[in-house]
């Protein structure tokens, strides 16, 4: 099973898990409500799970910039 942190705005990939012995409970993932989880976590139909987080060039650039954060896609 890989686990794939993506970033939700530019789509780079962040890093990459490649372990069957890493469990969702290790990543926290038991910390997140059901729509969290829905809104974050994708499982892909091969077992794998991407992460939908954001990465720190577009956090600060969120930062700096409130209002990209109306835009549906404010860093493409």
């Amino acid at each position: 099973m890989a686990i794939t942190y993506v970033c939700r705005h530019c789509r780079s990939t962040i890093g990459s898990l490649n372990s069957e012995l890493v469990t969702e409970s290790m990543l926290g993932f038991q910390f997140l409500t059901p729509a969290e989880r829905r809104d974050i976590i994708a499982y892909n139909p091969n077992g794998d799970v991407t992460v939908n987080v954001t990465c720190d060039y577009c956090r600060e650039a969120l930062q700096a910039n409130p209002e990209l954060n109306l835009l549906g896609s404010p860093l493409q």
